[in-house]
């Protein structure tokens, strides 16, 4: 079969149609400017892309990721003269002296040797219950002569053991007296003081919910689990209201030490969510913030407010309407930014907020961000030859201070300076609206607040203490989620305060809560001086009390 082709006919045009879009002109400048055209596009929808994945990375990281940012110790240095061994490798190494001791593969040289893992001793002021195993007579009999084998000694094995906590009820048994001649004047002992008026709880049950709901993370619906296992019906409505009622014997407390940490020469602070309930707003909590307020060495307290909103009014009513004068570290939110306007209230910048914004941009540059994380570990390594130095000496006080002062300006203002000038070369290299570019600038913008530790010891470097302490919030929230009102969040703030306090001393929460609500009812307004003696720092449990409990 013959086929007839038509010949192809080429006929001019200007421009050449496409099946999928409108026509492509011919011209050959034209399409050079549309190619220069779509490569800007580009470009610019990559870099757009690349900001998307970056902060894509970052959430996914946050999300799931690990928590620490850790430093790994094997990991190659960029700039080898920044090592901490550099200094070491200059001098020649000297020839190890043999010896017989076996050497441990788990320590590693420059680090403090690990604890041991094997049983350490049980307390001795345990009590101990003497558990006696004898042989009868029959299995005594020596298989030599026949005697009857006689007790010279004994093997003594400790277990620990535990009996579940007990209820008790505790009776007030008042005598009534009358006159055996009239039988009219009738008189009785006097009603001893409650914590709360003709209520339920004593002291050691009040102290005990108190501790394991704000120290130990026990929601009310828990220990009214636990209290059921017992026989007893509380229900959490009744404790809510039990733990609000000391809340309110406990506000001079805190109160005096709010008063102390607003002595203090520094003062750290951070916040944390709040979820509460409002009556008034149905089917959803309502976000609030819990403050804390951080005392330094001299007024070693942890004060907690709370605020139904994210405005800095719980930081002006503590801070401002007291008139505090001082330093304040904290992160670089702008609602402190009207603290420091007037002068009074110093700004302290924290190194541990700055770091974190460079960790976060070490995937989309890690050349960079990898120079400044070496460079900010360098400054903790600062502090930590000066803390090292400080422990060996064994000083204290104005002492370490000026140790610490010491080593900051020889060894860690080289640091800073050489940072501020690399990070300054290098922010017109980096697009203003990346990681790293955010990170420089967050850096260069409060670089004086940042560096302003570096001229008095008794200043710390990060804001590391106020986030540690508010940790102890976050895993709270993590099990009773919520505050049941603002009323209910203002009762946990003053609870806080005392608990966190008391860790931070190492204070047993239920024998200074025991203790404390039993002072306050016989005394509710001490004195300035006597109520001193009461906080944490300076509190002794009373000797009766500690026999009692024993």
């Amino acid at each position: 079969m013959n086929t007839t082709h038509s010949p192809v006919v080429l006929v001019p045009a200007t421009t050449a149609s496409t099946s999928d879009g409108p026509p492509l002109p011919n011209e050959v400048a034209t399409l050079q400017a549309m190619i220069r055209e779509l490569l800007e596009s580009l470009k610019k929808s990559n870099h757009e892309r690349d900001g998307l994945q970056q902060r894509l990375d970052v959430l996914l990281r946050k999300l799931y990721g690990p928590k620490a940012e850790r430093f790994d110790p094997n990991q190659p240095w960029l700039l080898p003269e920044m090592a901490p061994d550099a200094a070491a490798n200059d001098t020649p190494t000297p020839t190890p002296v043999a010896t017989d001791r076996p050497t441990d593969p788990s320590i590693v040289p420059g680090q403090p040797p690990r604890k041991g893992h094997g049983r350490k001793p049980l307390p001795k002021d345990l009590p101990r219950r003497r558990v006696e195993h004898t042989l009868a007579e029959a299995e005594r009999l020596c298989p030599c002569c026949n005697a009857v084998c006689q007790k010279f000694g004994e093997d003594i094995s400790e277990q620990l053991d535990f009996i579940p906590a007990s209820l008790f009820v505790r009776q007030h048994v008042r005598f009534k007296y009358a006159c055996p001649k009239c039988h009219d004047h009738v008189t009785a002992a006097r009603v001893p003081i409650a914590i709360i008026d003709k209520g339920l709880p004593g002291p050691g049950l009040l102290a005990q919910i108190g501790a394991c709901k704000y120290a130990d993370h026990l929601p009310l619906h828990r220990l009214e689990r636990i209290l059921g296992r017992y026989g007893i019906e509380l229900s959490r409505s009744t404790m809510c209201d039990w733990m609000a009622h000391i809340a309110g014997m406990l506000r001079p407390v805190v109160d005096l030490m709010a008063i102390l940490v607003r002595q203090s020469k520094a003062i750290h602070t951070d916040a944390t969510k709040m979820p509460f309930l409002d009556p008034t707003v149905k089917g959803k909590t309502l976000s609030g913030q819990l403050w804390d307020f951080i005392g330094d060495r001299d007024y070693p307290f942890d004060v907690f407010a709370f605020c139904r909103d994210h405005t800095a009014t719980a930081i002006d009513d503590f801070l401002q309407a007291n008139h505090y004068r001082g330093y304040l570290t904290a992160d670089a939110h702008n609602l402190y930014d009207h603290l420091f306007a007037d002068g009074s209230i110093i700004e302290l910048g924290c190194w541990a907020h700055c770091r974190r914004n460079f960790y976060d941009a070490k995937e989309s540059d890690p050349a960079r961000a990898h120079v400044v994380l070496a460079r900010i570990r360098q400054l903790y390594e600062v502090e930590t030859q000066a803390r090292k130095q400080i422990a060996d000496q064994e000083l204290s006080g104005a002492a370490a201070d000026a140790v610490r002062l010491r080593f900051r300006q020889e060894k860690a203002l080289l640091e800073v300076t050489a940072l501020r000038q690399w990070l300054e070369a290098e922010q017109p290299k980096v697009l203003p609206k990346s990681l790293m570019g955010q990170a420089i600038a967050y850096a260069l913008r409060h670089w004086q607040a940042l560096t302003r530790y570096l001229d008095d010891g008794f200043l710390a470097i990060d804001n590391n203490i106020a986030e540690r302490t508010l940790r102890h919030i976050a895993i709270g929230r993590k099990n009773w989620l919520f505050a049941g009102s603002a009323r209910g969040a203002q009762t946990a703030a003053t609870l806080f305060s005392v608990t966190s306090s008391c860790h931070r001393h190492g204070v047993d929460v239920f024998a200074y809560l025991h203790d404390i609500l039993q002072r306050l009812a016989h005394d509710p307004q001490p004195a300035h001086e006597l109520l001193r003696d009461w906080l944490p720092d300076r509190w002794r449990p009373p000797v009766a009390a500690a026999t009692d409990s024993t």
